[in-house]
């Protein structure tokens, strides 16, 4: 099926977009958004049957309005089950929204994030079913998943029963920039914390008495800088990267710096670590925990005393990586020639839906539909770009099957 027989209602696509950039969706409020792409998909015919929610929410442990929204499209021709992906939620920055055109731009007021990220992938799935069931188009079985909670930890992936899905064997995940770059692997991600209890003790008259947890913390951090575990990490068995993000207190307990006049007796110690490889990110945290191991010991009271230092990291999501002869791969490739469009393959160093997708068993590239400046008040959507991505939709949704 060639690029000129797809027909595509270039107007009607940017008012689905334009009416989910409205509509405030922040990670783990998506109720409302589903509701609309909900309502935008019955008005294009799908039958309140096919639309369903499942109960990730339920595993998800954080408050989750609701969970993934699942709707099957079944084929009118054989064909592989396809699953089309994107994810309902915006940043907390989208709040409040008002998308106004500008040229060939869609635009927030300035004072908000606009939520590209992804309600260009709502609406490219939301087209994509309208396209094919108003011009009848022949398509295999395809089901359309929308997931909540993404930019809070991929939870709505994460949390997914596959089993919901009713068996694709590959995915077109929607939340990029440009409808010529598949991503086709990503890095996993480990997360580590830390607490660190040490002894308070008036900081002027006994500091000798005193364990600082804050001492501890710093000198662990400059061991594993020293070491070369933290930032870009290179080593001969692996590279990845790894970061510090909070030092300072959790749950109400007060962290370094409320007075001077104490030695601090505890902090809390946040931080992540990634690679291609999991086992590497994992050996990442492992380095980390070893410099904790040996800051704990450089730091004693009077006594010989040290602090007490729990250490725990987990994984926050997988990394893949897709080989270009992978059928999903192909496929999408094989969209962009008819387009005219040179694929970019791309490795990307951020989390995506597509790491658990792959997890759970569907190869997933991830292309993109015309998001840009994404999480940031100049965020906008390049409605050209937007227009290329729903043609390759759709196309990916039609194309026949090569013999």
């Amino acid at each position: 099926m060639g690029n000129s027989s797809i027909p595509l209602d270039v107007a009607a696509a940017e008012e689905h977009l334009m009416r989910f950039l409205s509509v405030e969706g922040v990670t783990g409020q998506e109720a409302n958004i589903a509701a609309a792409v909900s309502d935008a998909l019955k008005k294009a015919g799908v039958p309140a049957s096919a639309i369903r929610f499942d109960d990730a929410n339920k595993r998800i442990p954080l408050p989750t309005e609701t969970g993934n929204l699942i709707v099957d499209l079944p084929g009118t021709r054989p064909g592989p089950h396809l699953l089309f992906s994107t994810h309902l939620d915006t940043v907390p920055l989208c709040a409040g929204a008002k998308p106004r055109r500008e040229g060939d731009r869609i635009v927030s007021d300035g004072t908000t994030a606009l939520g590209g990220d992804a309600r260009t992938g709502v609406a490219l799935l939301v087209v994509v079913a309208e396209t094919l069931i108003k011009h009848n188009l022949p398509h295999p079985p395809i089901t359309l998943l929308f997931t909540v909670r993404e930019e809070s930890g991929l939870h709505g992936a994460r949390e997914l029963n596959p089993a919901d899905l009713g068996g694709p064997v590959m995915c077109i995940n929607v939340d990029g920039q440009r409808a010529s770059e598949l991503i086709v692997g990503a890095v996993g991600q480990e997360n580590w914390e830390v607490e660190i209890k040490g002894r308070a003790s008036h900081a002027g008259v006994a500091p000798e008495k005193g364990i600082s947890a804050t001492l501890v913390g710093a000198i662990a951090l400059a061991e594993a800088r020293s070491a070369g575990w933290f930032g870009k990490v290179v080593k001969p068995d692996g590279r990845g990267t790894s970061n510090v993000g909070i030092f300072g207190g959790k749950d109400g307990k007060v962290a370094a710096g409320d007075a001077t006049n104490v030695v601090t007796d505890y902090a809390y110690i946040r931080g992540e670590a990634r690679s291609p490889d999991a086992a590497f990110a994992t050996k990442i945290a492992e380095g980390y925990k070893e410099a904790f191991a040996k800051a704990k010991a450089a730091v004693v009271d009077h006594e010989g005393e040290t602090a007490d230092v729990k250490f725990s990291h987990v994984t926050s999501y997988p990394p893949f990586k897709l080989e270009e002869d992978t059928p999903i791969v192909k496929r999408a490739t094989g969209a962009l020639a008819m387009l005219g469009i040179e694929p970019a393959y791309l490795f990307s160093n951020g989390g995506l839906d597509a790491n658990w997708l792959d997890k759970h068993g569907i190869p997933t590239v991830t292309i993109g539909a015309g998001q840009a400046e994404i999480h940031t008040i100049k965020e906008y959507v390049n409605l050209a770009e937007y227009e290329k991505g729903c043609r390759l939709g759709l196309l990916i949704a039609t194309l026949e099957d090569e013999r």
